[in-house]
């Protein structure tokens, strides 16, 4: 991984990520990280880690797919999909969202990453009652 462009490392590392290996994250953020998505707002490289502990073991399978990305100045933009199975919702199927992120690089490693995503799509329509109330809501508001 030495000769990649810090976005190319990046989508490599994501797309073997698992629970044990969280130590690589240090390899593509900086210690001061600042990591955003809709449900949560996690400063430095030690917060992160738990996040992402707390993530995997909270679901049976977690996978990314990274789609595309691309590169201007210090920023990278990367298109994805997460798979993932968590064994309350959707009764144990796979879930899969599409998202992207917005990664700000400081040299060769990221110091800002902000995940956009839908969370109803994430979490939120699978849980059982409340997801058909959204399903609904969805239906009449289209």
């Amino acid at each position: 991984m030495d000769n990649q462009l810090p976005v190319d490392k990046f989508v490599d590392l994501y797309q073997k990520l698992n629970n044990s290996n969280l130590d690589l994250l240090s390899e593509i953020y900086c210690d001061d990280i600042q990591f955003t998505d809709p449900m949560h707002n996690i400063n430095g490289i030690v917060e992160l880690r738990k996040y992402f502990a707390n993530l995997y073991s909270n679901v049976t399978h977690c996978q990314f797919d990274i789609t595309d990305s691309f590169s201007v100045a210090n920023n990278a933009f990367v298109y994805w999909s997460m798979h993932y199975v968590h064994p309350k919702l959707a009764s144990g199927n796979t879930i899969t969202v599409q998202g992207h992120s917005k990664l700000t690089f400081n040299g060769d490693k990221i110091i800002e990453h902000r995940d956009y995503f839908n969370v109803g799509e994430l979490l939120y329509k699978h849980i059982p009652l409340l997801g058909r109330v959204i399903k609904l809501i969805d239906k009449r508001a289209g």
